[in-house]
């Protein structure tokens, strides 16, 4: 059984835009200038509240950094609320994704810092929900790059770390992947530069859709992603 797992934001889909909106907010609301929109990205896929610490400059407050997860949260929310705001699929995933879903002994899973409910939302949206077999995230799992989302993939899809590949856009879903003895794909249309994935440990990259399938299909094939 192989298990192809997919990080979500900035991978699957493009959400940078109401991530960025959303930490400023947050920090605005706390009167504190927001960071720089390449430094809001570069912590992106961390669990909330790493993300946030990471953003604040020290000595790290507890409390501060509680109150801004929860108005992170909440603006994000408000962002969804408006029609104008969308969290799109990259081009070709949608169908990449539902193509892979018919593979005979192929499982599908994700494994993201984002919520539970963020990631339900997306999928209920894309019609795209019965196609993954296992979804792990932030809200009950360790931050990457902490293998444990992917070692709790395998266990509920009944996959090898050998039978495994995860792809994704940021070094935290390479260093995961690589400390949990899975395969690695990197995506360089998401929210980390190619050279620092290379600097992961990322020694496939791929820079489209079409890129992206046939170096899962050559996983499937020979169970490495390299041809």
């Amino acid at each position: 059984m192989k298990l192809v797992l997919f990080d979500c934001d900035g991978t699957l889909v493009d959400s940078q835009h109401m991530i960025v909106a959303a930490m400023e907010c947050a920090f605005r609301k706390h009167d504190l200038v927001p960071p720089p929109r390449l430094q809001i990205l570069s912590v992106v896929g961390l669990s909330l509240t790493i993300a946030v610490a990471r953003l604040l400059p020290p000595p790290h407050d507890g409390a501060l950094i509680h109150n801004l997860a929860e108005d992170y949260k909440g603006a994000f929310s408000d962002l969804r609320r408006d029609p104008s705001n969308n969290e799109p699929m990259y081009p070709g995933m949608r169908d990449l994704v539902l193509d892979i879903a018919q593979r005979d002994e192929t499982l599908l899973g994700i494994a993201t810092g984002k919520s539970r409910r963020g990631v339900a939302t997306i999928l209920a949206r894309e019609h795209i929900g019965d196609a993954f077999q296992t979804i792990q995230t932030a809200d009950t799992n360790p931050s990457k790059p902490d293998p444990a989302m992917v070692f709790e993939a395998m266990t509920e899809a009944g996959a090898s770390a050998e039978e495994t590949v995860i792809i994704g856009d940021t070094t935290f879903d390479i260093e995961m992947g690589l400390a949990a003895g899975a395969s690695v794909i990197g995506v360089a249309w998401g929210y980390h530069p190619v050279a620092e994935l290379k600097a992961a440990g990322a020694t496939q990259l791929v820079a489209t859709a079409t890129e992206l399938r046939h170096a899962v299909e050559e996983f499937l094939k020979t169970g490495s992603p390299v041809a």
